[in-house]
């Protein structure tokens, strides 16, 4: 499995509040990971940085190799930080209500596991075409699921950064959790809102299609969103399966 990715403060913002890593574990499956953090000063920051190094610590300390194995763990896993965060919110004034989105891909053998909370994403590319793997929870994808406003709309929605389920705020760690099996011509890209807010899907296909190493092509794309604005923190995260060997880029 080759993988890459590359985090940018955007033009915007003073702090970058996302995170992400990849961790493997002592079988060998890789767990992917981006997130978006949001609330207080600093609280953004610590959320998500919360859940990616505990949920890829605790991940490389297991020998798991089978999905239904790592279904159970992910479940489980998601649950107990989102308790984390929460009683590290509770116990410090400045962090109080803070939390993250999160996406995640868990890849076992020939297949993958993948898992969101809130509007960060999967997609998957694959022979020309591009397909978004995973659900966003926010305000702006319910009123455009019920027909309440059109995807022109959507875009430019003054409540487009109102997220309906995060980790670390709620007592529940509600995620979408789905299984996928891995094409040999597939590439996976996870990714926070900072960039699919600035470059279009026809963007990210002409990216991922075109020439270059995985390093290059995270540049490219965090380079695209930063000219159409950079109006938020931007981390793409991607991932091949190849014959060759594990390669990483921050």
């Amino acid at each position: 499995m080759e993988y890459a990715y590359q985090s940018d403060v955007g033009r915007r913002r003073e702090d970058n509040q996302d995170f992400a890593g990849v961790f493997k574990n002592e079988a060998g499956a890789l767990f992917a990971v981006v997130a978006d953090g949001m609330g207080g000063h600093q609280g953004g920051d610590v959320a998500s940085e919360m859940a990616v190094s505990h949920l890829g610590h605790d991940f490389s300390q297991t020998d798991m190799h089978t999905v239904e194995d790592a279904v159970k763990w992910l479940i489980y896993d998601l649950q107990r930080e989102n308790d984390k965060i929460l009683a590290v919110s509770d116990h410090y004034a400045d962090l109080r209500g803070m939390g993250t989105t999160f996406v995640a891909v868990l890849v076992v053998g020939h297949q993958y596991i993948v898992a969101n909370i809130g509007d960060s994403r999967c997609y998957r590319f694959s022979h020309g075409e591009l397909e978004q793997l995973t659900e966003d929870h926010s305000l702006v994808n319910e009123l455009l699921k019920h027909g309440e406003i059109s995807p022109e709309e959507a875009k430019h929605h003054p409540q487009k950064n109102v997220i309906t389920r995060t980790l670390g705020v709620s007592s529940d760690a509600d995620a979408d959790v789905t299984v996928f099996d891995f094409g040999p011509d597939d590439t996976l890209l996870l990714c926070s809102d900072g960039l699919t807010n600035m470059v279009s899907d026809d963007e990210l296909k002409e990216a991922l299609g075109g020439p270059g190493t995985l390093d290059d092509k995270c540049a490219q794309l965090i380079g695209w969103a930063n000219d159409a604005g950079g109006l938020d923190n931007i981390t793409v995260l991607l991932m091949q399966r190849t014959g060759g060997a594990h390669h990483d880029g921050e």
